[in-house]
């Protein structure tokens, strides 16, 4: 019997279980990440070189003019050594990490979750997947806050294949997409796309990507070729908080 118990658990009948139980559901990039991780023996004893998390996001990938939804690894952490579990047997291991900084923000269609699994020689290794929410952090908020008062409202937000030029350690940039309802912008530009790049905990680069409405024939024109759109960076720091709507409306009016 103990042959076959072994055999199933090799495959995943009877193997041990993982379960991660963190401390909350909702973070900002930057903070860190608590809580445990409970292994729970199958029916047979068995060798776990490792536990391991992967903190994921999903983003959309463009390839031959069609588009693709791919996961994205943002940080892998190992939490233990080799051990034995046995069976029916129960341990739990401490968790502690700091989100990266880059870690998306859970708007729109953007999802990001922590998996946790048990590398198990020759069998199947279990896996546990936790949705997490991640919240802006204080200059995000502040910008966002400042384009509401200036009458933007958020129409989409997706992690998105970076250009080769904004590439850093991950394969996406997550992008904000808004649209002026109300204010002098309503009549001036047709959306305002944001992209937040190289964060530290005390600054922030902002890459705003500026559609301007058709004016005349040339604007037509223009907007025929897709050369409307304009872009700019701008970096901000904490002292700037304050300011926001002042600095975020002096770059708009460079473009409209």
């Amino acid at each position: 019997m103990s042959f076959f118990n072994k055999v199933f658990a090799s495959v995943g009948i009877g193997a041990a279980s993982v379960d991660t139980k963190l401390e909350k559901t909702r973070y900002t990039g930057g903070e860190r990440v608590s809580g445990i991780v409970e292994v729970k023996g199958g029916s047979v004893e068995q060798e776990v070189d490792s536990i391991y998390l992967m903190l994921y996001t999903t983003y959309i990938r463009e390839s031959d003019d069609k588009k693709y939804t791919d996961s994205a690894c943002i940080e892998k952490i190992q939490i233990s050594e080799p051990f034995v579990i046995k069976a029916n047997e129960t341990r739990q291991f401490p968790v502690s990490f700091e989100l990266p900084l880059e870690t998306p923000v859970t708007a729109g269609n953007t999802r990001v979750w922590v998996a946790t699994g048990l590398d198990i020689k020759n069998a199947v290794d279990p896996k546990d997947k936790d949705y997490i929410d991640i919240l802006p952090n204080e200059m995000m908020t502040s910008v966002f806050t400042s384009l509401e008062r200036l009458g933007f409202k958020l129409r989409k937000a997706d992690c998105e294949q970076a250009p080769r030029h904004l590439r850093g350690r991950n394969p996406f940039v997550q992008e904000f997409e808004f649209v002026p309802l109300t204010g002098g912008y309503r009549s001036r530009l047709d959306e305002l796309e944001v992209v937040f790049l190289n964060q530290s905990a005390s600054s922030l680069t902002i890459l705003f990507e500026v559609d301007r409405k058709a004016r005349g024939f040339g604007g037509f024109l223009a907007e025929a070729l897709e050369m409307d759109e304009s872009m700019v960076k701008m970096t901000i720091s904490t002292s700037d908080l304050p300011i926001m709507d002042e600095k975020i409306k002096k770059v708009l009016d460079q473009f409209s």
